[in-house]
């Protein structure tokens, strides 16, 4: 038997019109992501314009940028796909474009094709990296990062551009050493070794008062000359990767840092 109210459907009645809840974006997280955009796009057009402090200063900008839209979405709960795929491309554009972009105008392009190669390598690479990095979340050990990460990346060479431009040192007289540079950076984006990631530095955790002094003493530090001491910074970080890597084979512990877990049952062919 069937009850005489099961034929009435709510959903169904004529001249009622049911409105789907429209999907949005959440704007504070991605204003954040723009933003680092912009600062790589601004690198390009300052680039172009032989304005190579303004452009090494863009991609340190979208560096910092970047490294808070995250925290900003996982602080405000507004993480979404959306935001993540925003993120990627983001960072494809600042991290892998506007450096290749900075150092081929700078001083690549007077290697003619060498210098493009040496561009596309990296900027490849940084591809690479990022779709790895988008595609192996689940099953890296959260506290370090599989290679060199893009931003670190792209702060070794336009680190590097800022402070010979600081001096005076013109672009065509280090082509070669470039060349290297966006190598190397390149190829470490790609490898294996990991890199500490800072990720279990819990910033919504109360710290010692020391710890806020050290920060404000870095802050100084960091204004005594900013290109020297930014360029510094991302050499000791850019080359620890390494250190880490042969600390950990010297112990006999697995170098690489994936599946650190094991309930990740696919895991066949991801350690190199």
């Amino acid at each position: 038997m069937h009850d005489g109210n099961d034929h009435h459907d709510h959903t169904s009645t004529p001249g009622v019109v049911v409105r789907k809840r429209r999907k949005g974006i959440y704007i504070l997280p991605n204003l954040f992501t723009l933003a680092a955009l912009f600062g790589g796009f601004y690198g390009i057009v300052m680039a172009m314009d032989g304005r190579f402090d303004q452009a090494a200063v863009g991609v340190f900008c979208a560096m910092v940028l970047d490294s808070l839209d995250g925290r900003v979405a996982r602080m405000t709960n507004t993480q979404s796909a959306f935001g993540e795929q925003m993120d990627s491309l983001s960072d494809m554009v600042s991290f892998g474009a506007a450096p290749a972009l900075i150092a081929y105008t700078w001083s690549l392009k007077d290697l003619g094709r060498w210098g493009w190669i040496a561009a596309f390598v990296y900027c490849s690479c940084a591809a690479l990296r990022l779709a790895r990095f988008n595609v192996n979340t689940a099953v890296v050990d959260k506290r370090y990062f599989q290679g060199l990460p893009s931003p670190a990346a792209a702060a070794l060479l336009a680190g590097f551009i800022w402070v010979m431009n600081d001096m005076g040192i013109a672009g065509p007289q280090l082509s070669w050493f470039v060349f290297a540079l966006a190598l190397y950076a390149g190829l470490t984006m790609v490898t294996n070794v990991p890199f500490y990631s800072f990720k279990d530095i819990q910033m919504k955790k109360s710290v010692p008062f020391a710890v806020v002094v050290l920060i404000a003493l870095g802050i100084a530090i960091v204004n005594i000359h900013p290109p020297i001491v930014l360029f510094g910074m991302f050499v000791i970080y850019g080359f620890s990767g390494y250190a880490v890597y042969a600390w950990r084979r010297a112990k006999g512990q697995r170098a690489s840092v994936i599946s650190t877990s094991t309930d990740e049952p696919e895991e066949t062919g991801l350690h190199r």
